[in-house]
């Protein structure tokens, strides 16, 4: 690279010196900047799109935690029973409001004594379903290879 950036530079001289009077940048030049837009760019799309997931996780996680909270106030009006809470209406009652309005995006399942409670957070983003699982302490870890579908 450094050799090439001197060859430039003398190629520019001896231009020049010879008093000729060209404006503008050769094709070598323009093909340097070209290379080195596309090295930049090779390296900042992935980064980029590590990003993307990320946030899509973190909205998840938030929702998550956010609709189990309802839960818990529900249960607090119910005498800390679950029972009938299987639906997003009842944890909006309780002032929960989803970041996303598909209609599967959070669905909520009371065990079969109502004394616990599992959350499942569909984005449609990821392809794997993040899970609050209330008996076996709250928000469960993201199934590995959890990246984001084409």
């Amino acid at each position: 690279m450094q050799k090439m950036l001197q060859l430039l530079g003398d190629r520019r001289a001896m231009l020049q010196e010879e008093g000729k009077s060209q404006r503008g940048f050769t094709l070598v030049e323009l093909l340097v900047v070209v290379i080195i837009i596309g090295i930049l760019a090779g390296i900042a799309i992935p980064v980029f799109l590590n990003q993307r997931t990320s946030a899509w996780q973190a909205e998840a996680e938030s929702d998550a935690k956010n609709a189990a909270l309802a839960a818990e106030t529900y249960a607090v009006a119910k005498n800390g029973k679950y029972t009938d809470l299987d639906t997003l209406a009842e944890l909006q009652a309780q002032g929960f409001q989803p970041s996303r309005s598909e209609s599967n995006y959070i669905t909520i399942a009371p065990s079969a004594d109502g004394n616990n409670f599992t959350i499942t957070v569909n984005h449609p983003d990821l392809p794997q379903d993040l899970k609050y699982d209330s008996a076996r302490g709250g928000l469960q870890p993201w199934p590995t290879g959890a990246t984001p579908n084409p």
